[in-house]
């Protein structure tokens, strides 16, 4: 069987404080494959709230929990890659990886979740990140 967690989609991945990475999808191929294939259960997942935009996931070190900081600014990169990026402050869908599904037949991107919250935020990529391409 194969380690399907271990293939990444193409994504724009960002390095943060502590050994936690930020991995945002490029197309709506790209977010399912991120959200559903390369997602462990245990990765924060966020998506910009009613709008267009990349799925997002947050991935740390084995058994750590991320912080208030690292939550905020995994949800500023969803909104950056949104349509809400010209935009003040927007609203961020955050739930774990473990509850995204697709439902059957939902065109490239489209997802379900349970169990979310919520972070309200301005779109930025944070001053310690670097994207990749």
């Amino acid at each position: 069987m194969k380690d399907t967690q271990n293939i990444k989609p193409q994504c724009w991945e960002y390095e943060l404080a502590d050994g936690w990475t930020v991995f945002a999808g490029k197309t709506a191929e790209d977010n399912d494959a991120l959200s559903l294939i390369f997602a462990k259960g245990t990765d924060l997942w966020f998506h910009i709230h009613g709008q267009p935009g990349s799925h997002v996931l947050l991935r740390g070190p084995e058994g750590e929990e991320a912080g208030k900081e690292l939550r905020e600014q995994a949800a500023a990169i969803a909104a950056w890659h949104s349509k809400a990026r010209g935009g003040g402050k927007c609203t961020v869908d955050m739930t774990f990886a473990r509850n995204v599904s697709k439902p059957r037949g939902a065109k490239p991107g489209l997802v379900c979740i349970s169990g979310e919250r919520t972070i309200h935020t301005k779109p930025a990529l944070p001053a310690n990140a670097r994207e990749e391409t």
